[in-house]
């Protein structure tokens, strides 16, 4: 959301003449475009893209303030010499919340502490409440998502660090320059001063690439959280309370037959489940063979007896997931239009973003790393908390002239103590709710509850698509007859111990070194000095071209030994197969009963790509031929 306003608001002020009406529109037919057609996969690969172009238009811009490299004379800076001189000579505001000595060249900052505080409670209720960093980690294998979300992490990071620092130094001076400031403090908050930079410094480039760099960020976050949203809406309301596969469905049965996964302590003589995997199921493997053949738009029903509802089922609710995206685009429009017209800016809905779900970290953390706890303490955590925050936050925003009124209700609490107040109450509160609550709910917690509690998560599963299969690789596992056949807990833990302790490592080091080693060390400094302004910015800009190249090249060398190791394998088993038939089989698709994996693999991915690829284009001629159509009728 903070996105979108900041996007309108750029748009709104780097194009002449463009409504917040109509940004906000464009913008949402950006996201909702591409999503829909493109799926999570686009969401994957195009932010590779982005990424990269964001980055390059980064760099340009922090090349054109610190080296000048064409000589460009509307360009007042060329060199950290010449930043530094300009920002010298301008007064930094010295009241209750300001800078020491009346500095910017200072770290000794009140108002930058409690932006410091909020902005940490506030992105961790953002990483923990967003269901997209939780779609992202869960596609993700274990060692290899641990080193990507640290990675991704310190590649992030050159976007505050580096682009933040750049713009903003360059902001000041050339306001130094002029001797007024550029831009009114309402503006500054709207997120202005670095559209404002790169059109005074680049001209016309400088407003083409801020409007690509705002298209682009907005068209990779955008994206991933309308698929987020839609996927909850979707998959943890409708198929878990509105229409269930099997409402009747009684714990430890199986979604397919509805027979027991395991034997039951009260019912040993119970009739256990014996559905194949569709790895090992023939009736699947000829669905695919006959949908991969097929060449029209609709494909043939399914016919495996074991799979074929819950495959229709699960495409039934891929289609309501697509209306969902698009029903989820278009109401995010009136939502950014409501905040403009209230006239939040982009500061008020970063501060306030943090009252509103960092309650919830604790209780996330707890129901996924702690056996004990309950939902009824979570609930309490999360409602306690916010509500905690919330009434904290208004009464102290309350106590200022105007105090809640209509007049002064945005000003009075968008002031930097209330939103502090509100922050570290919302988390604080929350975390004490829920571990008391749930001591109170469920006292007594012996070893043999503990590991059912685990039980439960690890009969959580997709029976299309089992975690042990995703899995087998790294658990040197081979194909089970049965779908939910798994491991002793003992091997999962063992095999994913390097994970777990780098994370825990990570975790401890980076909090160290961001929130007090770094910080310190610069608050060892009152005012810096040349030399210690051209350290910080080398510093910054250093770390934008690292991560710049990183970001860029690893992902690239990535896909291109995936792609290369997956071509070896295809033709692996193309020899294996043909080798098969030379040796007396008749027909190839059967083997002594069986169907060979590398050939229903093979067919599998056929289907899912011939599919996909087919039904892109049928609904962009769809669409195509509807909007001839309408204006065929209208003339």
């Amino acid at each position: 959301m903070s996105l979108t306003i900041a996007g309108t608001a750029v748009l709104n002020s780097l194009v002449a003449d463009l409504s917040p009406e109509l940004a906000a529109m464009l913008l949402a037919s950006v996201i909702g475009g591409y999503t829909l057609i493109g799926g999570l996969g686009a969401t994957f690969y195009v932010s590779y893209f982005n990424t990269a172009l964001i980055f390059v238009l980064i760099l340009m811009l922090v090349v054109e303030v610190f080296y000048n490299p064409f000589g460009n004379p509307e360009n007042p800076f060329g060199s950290s010499e010449s930043v530094f001189e300009f920002i010298a000579c301008w007064k930094a505001p010295q009241e209750k919340m300001g800078n020491k000595g009346g500095s910017y060249l200072t770290f000794f900052s009140s108002g930058g502490l409690v932006f410091g505080i909020v902005n940490i409670v506030g992105n961790f209720g953002t990483v923990f409440c967003d269901q997209a960093y939780w779609q992202s980690s869960v596609a993700a294998k274990p060692l290899q998502g641990v080193w990507g979300f640290i990675s991704g992490g310190l590649v992030w990071f050159a976007i505050p660090f580096t682009l933040a620092t750049t713009m903003g130094l360059a902001y000041l001076g050339m306001s130094s320059a002029q001797g007024s400031p550029l831009l009114t403090d309402e503006d500054v908050m709207k997120g202005l001063a670095a559209p404002l930079v790169a059109q005074k410094l680049l001209g016309t480039t400088g407003e083409y690439a801020m409007i690509f760099l705002i298209l682009m960020a907005v068209m990779s976050t955008g994206s991933a959280e309308v698929i987020a949203v839609a996927s909850i809406v979707i998959y943890d309301v409708y198929q878990t309370y509105i229409c269930p596969f099997k409402p009747d469905m009684k714990e430890g049965q199986c979604i397919l037959c509805s027979k027991y996964l395991r034997k039951q302590d009260r019912d040993e003589d119970a009739v256990l489940c014996d559905c194949k995997s569709t790895a090992k199921c023939e009736g699947c493997a000829n669905d695919n063979i006959a949908r991969a053949k097929s060449t029209s738009v609709v494909k043939p029903h399914y016919t495996c007896e074991t799979h074929k509802d819950y495959k229709e089922y699960q495409e039934h609710l891929l289609n309501y997931k697509n209306w969902c995206i698009v029903l989820c685009t278009f109401l995010s429009v009136p939502l950014c239009l409501l905040c403009w017209a209230v006239n939040l800016n982009l500061a008020w809905t970063y501060y306030f973003t943090g009252i509103l779900i960092s309650s919830s970290v604790v209780p996330i953390a707890m129901s996924i790393m702690w056996a004990r706890a309950t939902s009824t303490g979570v609930i309490f955590g999360v409602v306690g908390g916010c509500a905690s925050g919330m009434a904290c936050w208004l009464t102290y925003a309350s106590y200022y002239p105007g105090g809640l009124s209509m007049a002064t209700f945005v000003k009075n609490t968008g002031e930097e103590l209330p939103m502090l107040v509100g922050n570290i109450v919302a988390i604080g509160v929350g975390a004490v709710f829920c571990i008391v609550v749930t001591f109170i709910t469920r006292w007594k917690m012996t070893p043999e509850i503990e590991e059912a509690e685990w039980d439960k998560t690890r009969d959580i599963d997709n029976p299309l698509s089992p975690w042990v299969a995703k899995y087998k690789g790294e658990l040197n596992l081979d194909d089970g007859e049965n779908f939910h056949d798994r491991p002793p807990l003992e091997i999962v833990i063992r095999k994913f111990r390097a994970a777990k302790i780098t994370a825990y490592v990570a975790a401890v080091c980076f909090t160290l070194l961001f929130v007090c080693i770094w910080p310190g060390c610069m608050l060892s400094i009152d005012i810096l000095d040349l030399t210690g302004f051209n350290t910080w910015t080398t510093m910054s800009r250093g770390w934008a071209f690292v991560a710049a190249a990183f970001i860029v090249i690893v992902p690239l060398f990535q896909e291109a030994k995936a792609i290369l190791k997956q071509i070896s394998l295809n033709k692996k088993e193309k020899i294996v197969a043909s080798e098969n038939y030379n040796n007396g089989d008749s027909q190839p698709l059967q083997h002594n009963g069986k169907i060979p994996n590398g050939i229903q693999n093979q067919a599998y991915a056929t289907t899912l790509g011939s599919n996909k690829h087919e039904f892109i284009f049928q609904r962009l001629r769809n669409t195509l031929s509807r909007v001839l159509n309408i204006s065929k009728s209208s003339q």
